[in-house]
C-alpha cells in the first residue's frame, strides 16, 4: 500500500474513532414530569397537578439544582401580599445516590389574589455527589409558608425523575470507588451545547493523533527512498 493510501486510511480511522466517542459518551437527560400534589392547607385538603422541570448546572465540585413549576398549586382564601408567601421543597435522589436536596427561593414578588392558584418561583439548591454513576432527581414535598400558616403538598402519583445526571463523586468522598476518582474534567456538562463542545474537542484530539501518525509514516517513507 502506498504512503498516500496509508495516510487516507489512518485519517478515516481517526474520524471514525472520533464519531464512536461522540456516540458512546454519556449525556444528562431531563424531561418535564406531571406531578399530582395533595396539599394539606389550613382550610382543608386540596389537590393540583403541575408539570415540574428540574435542571442541573455544574458548579465547582457539585451542581446547582433548579426546580420549576409550570402551573400554580394550592390557593389562599385571602389575598397574599407581596413577600407574604415563602416556598421550599425537597428533590429526591435515586439511582447511584440517595437522600434529598433542599431547594428554596424568594418570596412572591407580587400580590397573589384570593382563590387563585399559587405560582411557585423557581427554587434552587446545591447537590454534591457522594457516589459515582447515574443519579436521578425527582420532585418531593413542597412546603408553602404564608401569613403564619404552613401548607404541605406531597406528590401522590409516584412521578418519575425530571432529571438524570451521570456524575463522579467529589474528590475525597469516603464512599467513592477507586475507578471513580478521576479528574473533574470527566464530569459531564448538563447543557447540550457544553456537552457538544467538550465531546467535539475530544473527537478532534483523536483526529489529530491519527494525523500525527500519518505524518510520521510519510516522513519514514521519504527517508527510506533516500
Amino acid at each position: 500500500m502506498s504512503y498516500r493510501k496509508r495516510t487516507a486510511a489512518l485519517a478515516s480511522a481517526a474520524a471514525l474513532a472520533g464519531s464512536a466517542v461522540l456516540m458512546a459518551a454519556p449525556a444528562a437527560h431531563a424531561e418535564v414530569v406531571d406531578v399530582k400534589y395533595q396539599c394539606k392547607t389550613p382550610i382543608g385538603d386540596k389537590s393540583a397537578v403541575s408539570p415540574i422541570d428540574i435542571k442541573g448546572v455544574k458548579s465547582g465540585s457539585g451542581y446547582k439544582i433548579t426546580m420549576s413549576w409550570q402551573k400554580g398549586v394550592s390557593s389562599s382564601p385571602v389575598e397574599l401580599g407581596k413577600g407574604a408567601m415563602n416556598p421550599s421543597a425537597v428533590v429526591k435522589l435515586g439511582g447511584a445516590d440517595s437522600g434529598t436536596v433542599a431547594v428554596s427561593g424568594p418570596a412572591n414578588q407580587a400580590a397573589i389574589p384570593a382563590d387563585t392558584p399559587i405560582k411557585i418561583n423557581d427554587l434552587s439548591g446545591t447537590y454534591t455527589p457522594k457516589k459515582s454513576g447515574k443519579v436521578t432527581f425527582t420532585a418531593g414535598v413542597l412546603t408553602i409558608k404564608a401569613l403564619g400558616t404552613t401548607t404541605t403538598c406531597t406528590p401522590t402519583n409516584s412521578p418519575g425523575p425530571s432529571l438524570t445526571l451521570d456524575v463522579t463523586a467529589a474528590s475525597g468522598a469516603s464512599d467513592s470507588s477507586p475507578s471513580d476518582s478521576g479528574s473533574g474534567s470527566e464530569l459531564p456538562q448538563t447543557g447540550p451545547e457544553d456537552s457538544a463542545i467538550a465531546l467535539g474537542t475530544l473527537g478532534g484530539t483523536v483526529l489529530l493523533a491519527g494525523a500525527a501518525g500519518a505524518l510520521w509514516l510519510t516522513r519514514r517513507n521519504q527517508a527510506a527512498r533516500r
